[in-house]
């Protein structure tokens, strides 16, 4: 009994001894707690990707108001708009975050603005108060307004702000240029949004969130600096793998002379580049924009106790390169007939977004945009076609007794009997349609079923002699069940 004794007690001691030893990574917060507070911190008045200046002027004025927070206009776009810096924290390590360079990628914009209203809450103490002591960290969001107004890449000198870093023309490219300098910014987060279409290499999950520690030179040369960058993207990746398993990727590091991540790190800074791709389900990218939340906040305290040293920087390699091979929908081996020829055809198709004219909001506009075998391919949307037939659907002109434009009943009723149109003799005051049928004008003469890049993906499925599916603009339409997903079909002339 004595010696069992004694060994609990050794065993006890060393367990104390261990967790001792463990003080930086036990300070982490957790990022499923972290992910849950989310909900109370998400910015309300930030519902959608089309951020525009204006919707974010009363937040930073919020925060003139906060004792803890320095409010500075920093400089102007080219139309004139105001650009601020938000400072707060009074550490020795300079963090320095900057959003929306490229006006239509706002994720980050609604990320930040909820990680201030964390860091600003006195009841989150026991995570910002060591941030806050060991850091000073400055928020620059939107820092292409211009683009953001109408929802486009560039400024409004159709300059891409991000190959500006060299000549320096633009001029919310010389703010960020002297912002960096001013702060000599131990620590950069470029932050941006990438394409849904990108995935984790050779697997079907999005790269929902995708790093890059932007290299400094040609040979992609791993210095001090660098070397931070890829230690704090390795404990980033940690926390999202919890979060998002699978759907991290990196970006190609390939040397962009132009690139302000690319100087930036050249220059002396640390910097994580993070571009927010896709998700299922999520068009206005508000999972992704919780996976921002969750993911600065933890770095910002792996950069205060300095807890991202302990990651070995080999393991940034080890996350998957990003790939390109993911559709909206994809057909798999569907029968198609052209003539005499019959064979079978996998179908790519992506749904485009279409900006309204005052850039609030959009509709889709579909293509087809590969054909053949896409075995290596992958959908956000998958269906076997095997078996299946590729139709044309039919024009239906409405008698006297029908509506101008059927209900989504009648609608689902037509498809059916195969049809895809439904004419009408006045043009829509709108492109888009509402319900899962084509509207036409009188002159509309209805496609063969030839396939080919660009065309609007609209056809009927059949199998058994029955019609079961229909795609609509894009859409997989099962026509047995309630329609839950369709956004929009179109007018056609």
């Amino acid at each position: 009994m004595a010696s069992a004794s004694k060994t609990q007690t050794i065993t006890q001691s060393f367990f104390l001894l261990f967790l001792c030893c463990q003080p930086l990574l036990a300070q982490i917060p957790n990022p499923e707690t972290l992910a849950e507070k989310h909900q109370q911190y998400r910015v309300k008045s930030l519902e959608d990707r089309r951020v525009k200046h204006r919707d974010i002027q009363p937040l930073i004025d919020h925060y003139r108001q906060k004792p803890q927070f320095k409010v500075q206009r920093v400089g102007t776009s080219v139309e004139g708009r105001p650009l601020h810096l938000l400072s707060t924290g009074t550490g020795p390590t300079q963090v320095f975050l900057w959003s929306q360079m490229h006006g239509d990628e706002s994720t980050a914009t609604m990320a930040i603005f909820d990680v201030l209203a964390f860091l600003s809450d006195p009841a989150n103490q026991a995570i910002t108060k060591p941030i806050s002591q060991k850091l000073s960290i400055h928020f620059l969001p939107m820092l292409n307004p211009d683009g953001a107004e109408v929802f486009d890449r560039r400024n409004k000198l159709g300059m891409d702000l991000n190959r500006d870093a060299l000549r320096l023309q633009a001029p919310e490219s010389k703010v960020l240029k002297r912002i960096r300098d001013s702060l000599q910014a131990d620590f950069g987060f470029n932050l941006h949004d990438q394409s849904r279409y990108y995935n984790a290499a050779f697997t079907p999950k999005p790269a929902t969130v995708s790093f890059l520690a932007t290299a400094f030179n040609e040979a992609k040369d791993i210095n001090e600096t660098r070397k931070k960058s890829m230690q704090l993207i390795v404990r980033m990746n940690e926390v999202l793998q919890i979060l998002a398993p699978g759907q991290v990727g990196r970006y190609d590091d390939t040397f962009e002379p132009r690139a302000f991540g690319d100087n930036i790190q050249k220059w002396g800074t640390s910097l994580v580049l993070i571009e927010s791709g896709g998700y299922q389900n999520d068009l206005e990218k508000q999972v992704i924009r919780r996976l921002n939340f969750v993911t600065l906040i933890s770095a910002l305290s792996a950069i205060g106790d300095e807890s991202y040293a302990q990651e070995d920087h080999q393991d940034y390699f080890d996350i998957p390169m990003n790939d390109r091979k993911l559709f909206d929908l994809k057909i798999k081996e569907v029968n198609q007939t052209w003539k005499d020829w019959r064979g079978v055809t996998d179908i790519g198709i992506q749904r485009i977004e279409v900006d309204d004219t005052a850039h609030v909001n959009f509709y889709h506009k579909s293509q087809i945009v590969d054909l053949g075998d896409l075995s290596t391919y992958y959908g956000y949307e998958e269906f076997d076609a095997r078996g299946y037939d590729l139709v044309v659907g039919k024009k239906y002109i409405p008698q006297a007794t029908d509506p101008k434009i059927p209900s989504k009943t009648q609608a689902i009723a037509l498809l059916k009997k195969g049809y895809l149109y439904w004419q009408v003799a006045q043009a829509p005051s709108d492109v888009e349609v509402d319900v899962p049928i084509f509207l036409v004008s009188p002159k509309f003469v209805v496609p063969d079923n030839s396939l080919y890049l660009g065309k609007n993906p609209n056809f009927l499925l059949r199998k058994n002699g029955l019609i079961t599916h229909a795609i609509i603009n894009g859409y997989l339409i099962d026509l047995s069940q309630e329609v839950d997903s369709f956004r929009n079909a179109l007018y056609l002339r």
